[in-house]
């Protein structure tokens, strides 16, 4: 496994999500507004979840690992009826192979012997935590109603089960700052998780934080202060061989209508602007070590994968501009290479071959 931040997509998995919008939560926190961030205010019926995965297996390329996954609520605080009646509508398509399993979200309070031997039985794979912070002050801050001692036990409890366990973190929430959600990774990182995600705190009309916000009792991060914070936690994830699923909300929608994020570090590429700050950096040391094996040249030209070009350019450019401005040359040339691994920068005078190669993996080694 050479770069671990493309780890699900090269084995061509997909989601079909499904959306349960506050079914089952026992708290209204602050910041949340499943109805904008779903685009739905009713739990759908066995109907429904049946349109919705047939709909997205018809857009599924052959051959893919596809699961149903069941978001929103708090999928184990729902009666273990109600839960069964979800999770038998799925079985059909696991039976045939259509489906290879399940995962759902759920509150770390919400967690117990019982409702995970319930999700083991009907073929759920991962459970996901809406953790947020493993800060104590943030978590009360926010109104989530528990203790990050109660998310060390749901995750000991979820891997006991041999259940794979994801983990849901926030950015910028009350309380919060960067070196407290930096710190939060840490901790997150060490309960060893399958997956996780990672989301700015914005601030939606309707929310308890939309008020806190008008009031001036709340100052959301910057989209710039947000990215760096959500870059740093990046690679503690990657250090520790974590996939990094998701950064930023989908912006979906409902979330794009005019008025309903009042601030906040919002962005539809959220996660491509916190890989472009990787590559940036990352390209950065590549041309330091190259200079220091072969001496300053102004001759310069990176070399990346051709799917990874857009995240060394940057948006109009920015990365190539700033690290220019900042080594003091005129011009840096970038070409894509199709035999240079993802995720890795290499450097070279330009005309020749590449000289000087930092992977992912090294960079985070020897440098982040």
């Amino acid at each position: 496994m050479n770069d671990v931040s493309r780890i699900l997509s090269d084995q061509r998995h997909f989601n079909i999500p499904i959306f349960i919008p506050h079914l089952g939560c026992p708290y209204d926190c602050i910041y949340c507004d499943q109805k904008i961030i779903a685009n739905q205010t009713a739990a759908p019926s066995t109907d429904q979840v049946i349109n919705t995965i047939e709909q997205h297996l018809s857009t599924i390329p052959a051959g893919a690992w596809t699961e149903v996954a069941f978001f929103g609520g708090s999928f184990t605080a729902i009666s273990p009826s109600q839960q069964e009646y979800y999770l038998r509508t799925v079985q059909p398509y696991i039976k045939q192979g259509r489906i290879k399993g399940i995962r759902i979200s759920t509150r770390p309070d919400c967690i117990n012997a019982d409702n995970l031997d319930l999700l083991a039985s009907y073929g759920v794979s991962m459970v996901e935590l809406g953790v947020q912070s493993m800060r104590d002050e943030v978590l009360k801050a926010s109104g989530r109603g528990y203790d990050s001692r109660a998310v060390q036990e749901a995750g000991n409890q979820i891997k006991r089960k041999n259940l794979q366990l994801g983990i849901q973190l926030m950015v910028g929430l009350p309380g919060d700052n960067p070196p407290k959600a930096i710190a939060s990774a840490r901790e997150a990182a060490s309960l060893q998780p399958q997956a996780v995600r990672i989301y700015p705190t914005l601030v939606l009309t309707g929310t308890k934080l939309a008020v806190m916000y008008g009031e001036n009792r709340y100052t959301p991060l910057g989209l710039e202060e947000a990215v760096s914070t959500t870059k740093e936690m990046y690679l503690i994830f990657c250090r520790h061989e974590i996939p990094v699923i998701r950064m930023g909300l989908y912006p979906g929608e409902e979330l794009r209508k005019p008025g309903i994020v009042q601030a906040g570090p919002f962005h539809s590429s959220f996660g491509e602007l916190v890989e472009q700050e990787v590559f940036r950096e990352q390209a950065h040391r590549a041309i330091q070590s190259f200079w220091a094996g072969n001496g300053d040249c102004s001759d310069l030209c990176l070399y990346v994968n051709p799917r990874d070009l857009s995240k060394l350019i940057g948006h109009r450019r920015s990365n190539i501009i700033r690290l220019s401005q900042v080594l003091g040359l005129d011009r840096i040339e970038v070409k894509g290479c199709h035999d240079q691994v993802r995720d890795s920068v290499g450097v070279g005078k330009r005309d020749e071959s590449v000289c000087y190669m930092l992977s992912r993996r090294q960079y985070i080694e020897d440098f982040s």
